[in-house]
């Protein structure tokens, strides 16, 4: 099991390092606001369909065509924490290219759409505060690296368990018989 999880683990993880770091890299100065969140979730879902295909290998390879659960659950959360590690990776690489401060870009997106919704006074001067604390908290890896990461973890949960519920099911997309045998 350790050999699937290393090897669809760095799988998933260069599919969604290389678009984390690339698109980040190629878009710094003009990041897409309204479809950013469309695009990095469905290339980590793209990403993460390396969990169902390391399960399924498990099951009809490794395990003789049956798996139980909690194992395949198990492979599927080694999966997604190596994805992760590699998102975040690239996340960190991409920052350190291209030199951009994203908790500053982020926070003052946030204050900007708040002024626009007619917050003023007190409430603005409260969100603005912490908006700065976010920014400082942000510019520090040990808060930035654990943000990061639960960015694409949940979705790998997610999609794990999703598929070992249905491959613990010896029955659904079962194993072919290759020809000859």
């Amino acid at each position: 099991m350790l050999r699937n999880i290393l090897v669809y683990g760095v799988i998933a993880g260069v599919i969604i390092a290389i678009p984390t770091f690339g698109l980040t890299v190629l878009l710094k100065d003009n990041p897409p606001e309204h479809y950013g969140l469309l695009i990095g979730y469905t290339t980590m879902l793209v990403a993460l369909s390396a969990i169902f295909v390391a399960i399924k290998r498990q099951r009809d390879v490794d395990g003789g065509g049956v798996i139980r659960f909690w194992p395949a659950l198990a492979l599927g959360l080694g999966v997604s924490t190596l994805a992760g590690i590699f998102y975040c990776l690239a996340w960190e690489a991409a920052l350190a290219v291209t030199g951009m401060d994203f908790g500053a870009d982020y926070a003052r997106q946030l204050i900007e759409a708040e002024k626009a919704k007619g917050v003023s006074g007190a409430a603005l001067a409260k969100f603005t505060a912490e908006m700065e604390t976010f920014k400082l908290q942000y510019a520090n890896p040990l808060y930035r690296l654990p943000m990061t990461f639960t960015e694409i973890f949940p979705v790998g949960v997610l999609v794990s368990l999703v598929s070992a519920a249905l491959l613990r099911n010896s029955r659904f997309l079962p194993a072919r018989a290759v020809a000859g045998q």
